[in-house]
């Protein structure tokens, strides 16, 4: 994985995916999905460390190319 991500990068994506940003606490921002029952998390960071970034992925459903796609 060459891309790095920032954390506003990630929740647009997830945005598209029909995620809703719940509320922001500190530099983390929650967010769920009504339909699939997920709740995710992510940092506001200028840039996602890899293993942070692939629990948000696991947790989303979706693949690394998936999310270069909707950035």
């Amino acid at each position: 994985m060459s891309k790095t991500f920032s954390g506003s990068q990630i929740v647009k994506a997830l945005r598209r995916l029909g995620f809703i940003v719940d509320h922001q606490r500190g530099s983390h921002i929650f967010l769920h999905h009504l339909d699939k029952n997920i709740s995710l998390v992510v940092p506001n960071h200028k840039e996602i460390k890899k293993g942070t970034l692939h629990n948000i992925l696991k947790k989303a459903d979706i693949s690394i190319d998936e999310l270069k796609k909707l950035t």
